[in-house]
């Protein structure tokens, strides 16, 4: 398992029946020894599961699918100390839950939290989906001192929240690998401010307003930007509707981390242009090409623009780099 983990991203899966070895190796190397939960069948006498992993500094990020499982905190596990918090959150529903006896179905767009400290459940079939975020405990009771207080019962009266916190569980998965250590550590806070925003009272609001949503907010507008980089008529406009926000507030959002949606477009841009320019696996493309391709609709522009930042001419980067290969 150490071997998996030192991956910020992985997956584990078992199909067969709940007994013999293969089922005792994964249901204790995976299972039980790191996500700290047994596992069954939820219908029939076999398993049907894949649960992708993104570890994320302090966090630990599960997307399961499949038809027929169930994942359980179990009386036997509990005694091991972990009192970490996870969220479950449907995104197609119902999703069947239990903690301390209490059963809730979820519907999608709702959530739940549990802790890791009383028995719990969580089942996976194919009529429900949902994705689950560990939490130490700690970290999120420092952003929502009261979120124990919404333990074991639904989420989801704050739809727009509801969804940012999907939305950025999905950046936080996809860019796992990518981030360097102070990029994971940023991405965790960001999450865990979105579900202290979830969790807490109105006393706990402002400031995880200004530093949680806002940050959340505009990685995911440069995301959204980033998917749409090669399109010539890229506007913020399109990219603000993408992400459920008005163009003005898409605007104020890039203001506040230091760039316009223009200057960050243009340098991503010019960035991509470069990396193919002097890669040797697009070496036979034309420079206008390659220009074209990440967006810019000008030739004549691209020049200046390349030249500005780079200090020198396409054409001219990509002989330079020719003669290093």
């Amino acid at each position: 398992m150490n071997e998996l983990t030192q991956s910020k991203r992985f997956a584990v899966e078992y199909q067969g029946p709940a007994n013999g070895q293969p089922y005792e190796m994964w249901r204790e190397g995976i299972c039980r020894s790191f996500c700290r939960l047994d596992a069954e069948p939820s219908q029939d006498d076999s398993i049907d599961c894949r649960v992708d992993f993104a570890l994320v500094h302090s966090l630990t990020l599960a997307t399961p699918t499949g038809s027929s499982a169930r994942f359980a905190r179990t009386r036997d596990l509990v005694i091991d100390g972990c009192d970490d918090l996870v969220l479950i959150q449907a995104s197609r529903g119902p999703v069947h839950v239990t903690q301390k006896g209490q059963s809730i179905e979820l519907a999608a767009g709702q959530g739940c939290l549990f802790e890791m400290n009383v028995a719990a459940s969580a089942v996976v079939n194919d009529t429900g989906k949902f994705t689950a975020t560990r939490f130490p405990r700690h970290s999120l009771l420092q952003v929502a001192p009261k979120a124990e207080a919404k333990l074991s019962q639904p989420l989801g009266g704050n739809a727009a929240l509801m969804a940012m916190i999907e939305r950025y569980f999905m950046l936080c998965n996809d860019l796992a690998r990518d981030l360097d250590a102070a990029g994971q550590q940023t991405a965790a806070q960001h999450l865990i401010d979105l579900v202290g925003l979830l969790l807490g009272d109105n006393t706990d609001q402002r400031e995880l307003v200004e530093r949680g949503y806002s940050h959340a907010r505009i990685e995911l507008l440069k995301s959204e930007t980033l998917k749409h980089l090669c399109r010539s008529n890229l506007t913020i406009g399109l990219i603000a509707r993408v992400t459920g926000l008005g163009a003005r507030q898409a605007q104020r959002l890039f203001a506040q981390s230091g760039t316009t949606f223009t200057e960050f477009v243009l340098e991503q841009r010019l960035a991509l242009a470069h990396k193919l320019l002097i890669g040797p696996l697009h070496r036979h493309r034309k420079v206008s090409d390659v220009a074209y391709s990440v967006g810019f609709g000008d030739l004549s522009y691209f020049n200046r623009a390349f030249r500005r930042r780079f200090g020198i001419a396409p054409s001219d980067m990509r002989a330079e780099a020719g003669h290093f290969h």
